[in-house]
């Protein structure tokens, strides 16, 4: 592999866009070729990022001879079988939550990468948040215990629209992708593997056919446990909030930003290089395969958190 780790992108769309702003903050890494269905699109995309190749078709990509790496922003049914594509085109890849939307697929997905030996990691950003990245070395530290976590993660999305509010091709999913967040981010922070989960949830949308509300409940092995209220039909603040019940205080986590149980405001400017949780994400692709080792939120990680949302979703539809 040369210095510049050359990468390529598949999916032009919002979080793609979020990928690409971070990467540009990372020295000696540069994004070869952009993957879009809508070609008229990804050329806009591929313009403003200074991007060469442009394609819709993976395959394509994966035969750049310069190619190490890939990083996948695509539909949640799509990521599986395009992570497969690419560690057996012998390319590292990242791939963005969900690793897949089913159990059997997510071990098929395990068995390659670890045939392969390259680096698979799954866009967990909850674990590189800087606000969680404070929670998590202060529990490293032997300073707190988590004694329950709070979550909620609320949308309004009674279209099916993208985070930009464009209109979207495929259907999100509350527990594969949105509670995939915070069921590994559970386990993360307590270091325990959740061993009792129950779930409910409410009518399923007429046209998108997914249901629009959901509540979790996790207990871990060490016995913390963790409330999960997601919801499609919320008219109100947008994003997931997290709740850290502690021994020794109450912290509250809103993506990059951290606050205590009183409101006040904490500083974690100085927890990592930077407060954008998508640019120390990649920066943990890269320097896993610069060295050569297994990144946190590698595939093998985050692979509990999988079996956990097939247990539920055999609850689900039972």
């Amino acid at each position: 592999m040369s210095k510049t780790i050359k990468v390529a992108l598949a999916g032009a769309g919002a979080f793609g866009e979020k990928h690409l702003d971070g990467i540009k903050n990372i020295p000696d890494v540069e994004v070869i070729a952009l993957i879009g269905r809508d070609m008229a699109k990804t050329q806009t995309v591929a313009d403003k990022y200074g991007i060469g190749f442009v394609t819709d078709d993976l395959a394509k990509a994966l035969e750049l001879p310069k190619l190490d790496a890939v990083i996948l922003c695509t539909p949640t049914q799509m990521h599986a079988a395009q992570t497969l594509q690419c560690l057996k085109a012998g390319k590292h890849v990242q791939v963005e939550i969900p690793l897949a939307d089913s159990w059997a697929d997510a071990e098929e997905v395990l068995r390659v990468q670890k045939e392969t030996g390259l680096v698979a990691m799954v866009g967990h950003t909850r674990r590189f948040n800087p606000s969680h990245q404070w929670v998590h070395n202060k529990i490293s530290a032997g300073e707190l215990n988590i004694q329950q976590m709070d979550v909620q993660t609320y949308f309004f999305r009674r279209t099916n629209t993208n985070a930009k509010g464009e209109p979207r091709s495929w259907t999100d999913h509350l527990l594969w992708h949105h509670a995939a967040h915070t069921v590994d981010l559970f386990q993360y922070q307590t270091g325990s593997k959740v061993v009792k989960a129950n779930a409910i949830q409410g009518p399923k949308h007429p046209v998108l056919g997914i249901a629009m509300d959901m509540s979790i409940q996790l207990q871990a092995e060490n016995g913390a446990i963790c409330t999960l209220s997601l919801s499609f039909n919320n008219d109100g603040p947008l994003g997931t909030f997290f709740r850290y019940i502690c021994d020794n205080g109450t912290y509250i986590a809103r993506y990059d930003d951290l606050v205590n149980g009183k409101e006040e405001p904490i500083d974690v400017s100085k927890v990592a290089v930077s407060m954008n949780g998508i640019e120390l994400q990649d920066r943990e692709f890269f320097a896993a395969i610069r060295e050569g080792r297994q990144p946190n939120s590698s595939v093998e990680s985050v692979i509990n958190c999988y079996k956990v949302l097939g247990e539920l979703e055999k609850q689900l539809e039972g």
